[in-house]
């Protein structure tokens, strides 16, 4: 019996890096758009912006 989850292996390495050093895992998932330079400036004002606006860009694609 398998369950069916959105979330793949390659997202829990990305959610993870997420959590660790989020520009690096907003990075793996978009590059260097705009989600990236933004989480950049989020994560210099406070850790947990950025790892929240990671997890919402990872999660949300």
């Amino acid at each position: 019996m398998a369950v069916a989850s959105g979330v793949e292996g390659t997202d829990i390495f990305k959610i993870l890096l997420a959590i660790l050093l989020p520009p690096v895992g907003v990075f793996f998932e978009v590059g260097l758009g705009l989600h990236f330079w933004l989480n950049i400036v989020l994560t210099l004002f406070g850790f947990i912006p950025g790892i929240i606006h990671a997890l919402y860009v990872i999660l949300t694609r």
